[in-house]
């Protein structure tokens, strides 16, 4: 039987309780809470004080600390250093130097008004969902706008090399996906490819982005008959080659509302073990060769090799640049709009990232000291409950994050007293509307009203863990703070199976909205 615990405070509504009753959970443990964010008064309460696997809703906690930390109008400056003299010919003798600052984003999700460009089906998950909606920005864009800085600085040629300086922090890998999380990030440490089917017995159409030296693709796939069967395979050789093969009907349709095209993504930090060290340095390596491309197309000659390791053995001690050496920097969008790409999307790389940010703040640069600095700021400065959350390993959720629904409301009410709470609730993904919500609930009379987190964590054909945690605003006017959780879900043969226990998460959250 399903666990449904005590509840503390009244009894669950009877069609809350048939939703948590059905076969699918007859082995699960749910948790709820429900606070009214003004008065204070728990509306329900099960089994809250249990601690349960969280998935992504964990990303609450590292957004939030972040966001506190360095303020919704934080913005990243990337700099590009010179360390020799430019001649009268234009002529850098030494080496450009661009100093990794953890900009997520490094200009290629601009829109051009200070805000990111998200979709609700990203890159990231396109190799687990099966597709994506790509963004319209240039991924290269940041690159780009820093290249065209170093020309009109006076460069014309640089003798020496070009390096990337990502000694912010050192790379280190999280549990979940073995992530990479690195100081510099292009493109999202990631090659997109778009597979079209042409005519039957032909080669497809294979497009990726971006297009560069430093990555090599090899397609080898056909296109068939409509009705045929689509399968697409994308094999990683290495850090710098990968191979897409199979077949695409001509008739394809991809399983993602609103997706009109196959997209599958290869990794740059490519997780096999057997090439850990070399992946390691590989995203700092595609982004000196993604550089110089920029600083070609700028009229930048660079003397140094376009494709080779990224010579971070050059590089002067750190924090030695001279300010009047400084010949770009690239400005980001405020912190606000990268807490809102972490949340909407589930960003892992960019809730990693933001942590890791967190400990700089702080003087600390490993992920093990972040962590405990956010346990103390937490419990000291947030008084959260430390026995409700266990956050051993990352800051993005999976597979081991967990915490009680009780906690998880603490913070959310916490966060709803800050001056960064509007930034911290727009980020958060809308009931039928947008992001990783974007196709639930749709028909729901709370669309639009349930602002939440979700968290999914898969072990194999097992839901581990799905849960929704943020607000809801009720038929009457009030503002919930709720966190709901489910674990051991059941077993899945598919996307559609999880799809429908987030529907399930809907369904309640609806049903809140409705009754009060």
């Amino acid at each position: 039987m399903a666990s449904f615990g005590q509840t503390n405070v009244g009894d669950l509504p009877s069609e809350i309780q048939s939703i948590m009753a059905k076969p699918r959970y007859s082995e699960a443990t749910w948790a709820l809470r429900v606070v009214d964010v003004k008065s204070g008064k728990v509306i329900y309460d099960l089994n809250s004080q249990e601690k349960l696997l969280t998935g992504s809703v964990r990303k609450l906690y590292s957004v939030a600390v972040t966001l506190n930390q360095l303020g919704t109008d934080y913005r990243f400056k990337t700099p590009v250093f010179r360390t020799g003299e430019v001649d009268g010919s234009g002529d850098l003798r030494g080496d450009l130097v661009l100093v990794a600052k953890g900009d997520l984003t490094m200009g290629g999700r601009d829109n051009g008004d200070d805000t990111l460009a998200i979709t609700d089906f990203d890159h990231n998950d396109a190799n687990a969902l099966g597709g994506a909606i790509l963004t319209a920005p240039d991924p290269l864009a940041g690159l780009d706008k820093l290249a065209q800085q170093v020309a009109a600085s006076g460069i014309t040629k640089v003798s020496g090399d070009v390096i990337i300086d990502d000694r912010l922090f050192e790379a280190f890998r999280v549990p979940n996906q073995k992530l990479l999380i690195t100081p510099i990030v292009v493109n999202d440490n990631r090659i997109d490819v778009t597979v079209l089917p042409t005519q039957p017995g032909e080669w497809a159409q294979v497009e990726w982005r971006p297009h560069t030296a430093a990555f090599n693709v090899i397609s080898q796939v056909t296109t068939v008959a409509a009705g045929g069967k689509t399968d697409v395979t994308l094999i990683q050789v290495s850090p710098k080659e990968g191979i897409v093969k199979g077949q695409i009907a001509m008739d394809y349709v991809s399983p993602l509302p609103g997706v009109k095209t196959l997209v599958q993504t290869f990794r740059l930090d490519y997780p096999e073990p057997a090439q850990d060290a070399a992946a390691s340095d590989y995203p700092a390596t595609f982004a000196r060769t993604t550089f110089i491309e920029s600083l070609q197309r700028a009229g930048v000659k660079v003397r140094g090799p376009l494709v080779g390791p990224n010579p971070s053995n050059k590089l002067p001690p750190p924090n030695s640049y001279w300010a009047d050496s400084q010949v770009a920097e690239l400005v980001s969008a405020p912190y606000a709009q990268y807490s809102k790409l972490i949340l909407k999307i589930s960003h892992n790389l960019g809730a990693n990232l933001s942590l890791m940010l967190f400990g700089l703040a702080h003087g600390v640069n490993t992920m093990p000291d972040a962590l405990e600095e956010e346990r103390s700021t937490l419990t000291g400065q947030y008084g959260l409950n430390g026995e409700g959350f266990y956050f051993p390993t990352n800051g993005s959720g999976s597979p081991d994050s967990m915490a009680s629904a009780a906690t998880t409301v603490d913070l959310l009410t916490f966060m709803a007293g800050q001056p960064t709470f509007p930034a911290y609730f727009d980020a958060l993904p809308i009931l039928g509307v947008d992001g990783s919500l974007a196709e639930i609930g749709i028909d729901s009379p709370a669309r639009g009203k349930v602002f939440a987190k979700t968290g999914t964590f898969l072990d194999g054909d097992k839901i581990k863990a799905q849960a929704l945690a943020g607000y809801i605003d009720t038929r009457s006017g009030r503002r919930l703070a709720y966190a709901l959780f489910v674990n051991d879900a059941g077993e899945i043969t598919g996307i559609p199976d999880v799809i429908d226990v987030i529907q399930d998460e809907g369904k309640i959250s609806t049903i809140i909205q409705q009754l009060n």
